[in-house]
């Protein structure tokens, strides 16, 4: 299991293991620091998983020059081995054939052996950006719902105070016999 995944296990086991708020059905509270440390580790993990991934496709280039070493020796050696059959003129026929068979033949296999490495470099390619995208995708989910949570709970508590200031006014007001004046709570929580 990769670093990013115990860092999200461990957000949502943080969450699973998080205290209900008070009659707000599912509701929970959340620890800002313990949250924001969380996810500083995540945002730490991310790019040391990233540079793997990267690391694995620039191993892309290292499988097709080797395979294409590898072709290369094939070559010399058929062409090695064609130049010496040449040189015997009774075998001088059979020595072309078998050559150019021979060559042929490290051809062929020099092709199999560049697209067996093209495709096991494009397969780790696709896997490397796929799991990533999975990993992108998990966090941007536990960071959404933990800003709706988070909303949810702070609306839920700015209710409460409304109310509580609505009955202390009134009992204030039943107290003294004069109304008491009204006084309206408007808080914007998506400024700093």
């Amino acid at each position: 299991m990769g670093r990013i995944e115990q860092v999200i296990g461990d957000i949502e086991d943080y969450i699973e293991n998080c205290k209900p708020v008070p009659l707000s059905g599912n509701k929970i509270s959340v620890s800002k620091e313990e949250m924001n440390d969380l996810l500083t580790e995540l945002r730490h993990q991310i790019p040391e998983e990233v540079k793997q991934y990267q690391k694995i496709i620039s191993n892309q280039e290292a499988i097709i020059n080797d395979a294409k070493l590898q072709a290369d020796k094939l070559i010399d050696e058929a062409t090695r081995k064609a130049e010496r059959l040449v040189d015997e003129h009774e075998i001088m026929q059979k020595a072309y054939d078998t050559a150019n068979k021979l060559i042929d033949d490290a051809n062929t296999q020099a092709q199999l052996i560049i697209e067996k490495a093209t495709n096991e470099s494009n397969s780790i390619k696709t896997a490397s950006i796929k799991y990533t995208d999975d990993m992108l995708k998990n966090i941007q989910s536990v960071v959404f719902n933990t800003m709706n949570e988070s909303q949810t709970s702070f609306e839920n508590f700015m209710d409460v105070l409304r109310r509580n200031y609505d009955v202390i006014s009134q009992n204030r007001q039943e107290l003294s016999g004069t109304p008491q004046d009204s006084v309206s709570i408007d808080i914007d929580i998506n400024k700093p």
